[in-house]
């Protein structure tokens, strides 16, 4: 049985193939916008990786987590600095957000491993 960050990944690959196919200029206007948004500036993408996992835990947004998450590893952030951005969630989000942070923290150990 797939678990469930398997499912949301298996998900959101199948969600941005249809909106591929179907054409949406809406989609690829968000991926150009998403493309710009993280490219490396003042702001290395790992750096902006990084906020988007706190921004992510306050939404409480899994899929936004388990992609950011894994973006900011690809992109050379290391499980301290997920956590402690994990932690900036949580202090922005208040106690609501420590529920977002139990999936965050599901979502490391697959990225980075017990």
């Amino acid at each position: 049985m797939m678990d469930k960050i398997d499912e949301i990944c298996r998900k959101r690959k199948l969600a941005h193939q249809k909106l591929l196919a179907a054409d949406s200029k809406v989609y690829r206007a968000f991926l150009n916008m998403e493309s710009a948004a993280y490219a490396d500036g003042a702001l290395a993408k790992k750096h902006k990786e990084l906020i988007a996992v706190g921004i992510s835990v306050v939404m409480d947004c899994e899929s936004c987590m388990q992609w950011h998450i894994d973006q900011a590893a690809r992109a050379g952030a290391n499980r301290q600095e997920v956590l402690e951005a994990v932690e900036v969630g949580i202090e922005m989000g208040g106690g609501r957000a420590t529920v977002s942070a139990r999936f965050a923290l599901d979502v490391m150990e697959k990225v980075f491993g017990t």
